[in-house]
């Protein structure tokens, strides 16, 4: 579900926009401090709301996303900036990041294991890019960032993979220090990423996170948002990462 008045389409701009409590979109650069106040009268509990706060958090414009499809001249997917360096611990505990992806168009979400709400649907979502993908074998990489990492250790997050289906050869779950993690989402992937200010730490609903996959060259490129939450978005998602994997552009 989205919150009211927010739109989303499959490219961002370089403003992110936030929604704030009553759903409304309010300007705004996001920076890796960024992190949404609480909302009045507990909004967070409502279905669906950290869902379109995350949806809105990427601020996609429908002008924005058509200026950029339409200066790509040759029709090649738009490139939407370079993602930064990274490395954090796989499912496996073995160190992985940029060099084990390089030269490997890869497809990135982002979500926690003990998610009560959006997760475990953006999971299956996932699961559905990896089974139309199988043909590429590891040459097409699936990556899901915890947001929760305190509690996400390698062990939780290969049970949650296992849970899931992954297969482990092509898809990875990474976990790593909260504030490199929140650094990498925000500023690399301009995605939404935090917690509810002053929360306790079994307050599930406290965090919140981006519902949008992000699809990345092979040389580190973002290539494309895709609203996990839409169907036809998603479709879009399998064509594109078929069609770059297939001729890099």
């Amino acid at each position: 579900m989205k919150s009211r008045n927010c739109d989303s389409q499959d490219v961002a701009p370089p403003r992110p926009r936030l929604c704030d409590s009553g759903g409304s979109v309010t300007s705004g650069a996001m920076s890796a401090d960024s992190v949404l106040p609480a909302p009045g009268a507990r909004l967070t509990q409502r279905p669906g709301f950290w869902a379109g706060v995350a949806v809105a958090a990427l601020g996609v414009t429908a002008a924005t996303g058509s200026m950029l499809i339409r200066g790509q001249g040759s029709g090649a997917l738009p490139q939407l900036g370079a993602l930064p360096d990274f490395t954090f611990t796989r499912h496996d505990g073995q160190p992985f990041g940029s060099t084990q992806l390089r030269g490997k168009p890869f497809v990135a979400n982002f979500i926690f294991t003990r998610c009560p709400t959006i997760c475990p649907a953006f999971t299956r979502k996932m699961v559905g890019v990896q089974d139309a993908t199988a043909s590429f074998g590891a040459g097409l990489q699936l990556v899901s960032f915890s947001v929760d990492p305190k509690y996400d250790t390698p062990e939780r997050l290969t049970e949650y993979g296992e849970r899931h289906g992954a297969d482990f050869s092509r898809w990875s779950f990474l976990t790593g220090d909260y504030e490199q993690l929140k650094e990498t989402i925000v500023q690399g992937f301009k995605v939404s990423m935090g917690r509810e200010p002053g929360a306790p730490e079994d307050d599930l609903l406290s965090i919140f996170h981006g519902t949008h996959f992000v699809l990345v060259d092979d040389a580190g490129q973002i290539r494309g948002y895709y609203d996990s939450a839409d169907s036809d978005s998603t479709e879009r998602l399998i064509r594109d990462t078929r069609r770059l994997a297939q001729t890099g552009h």
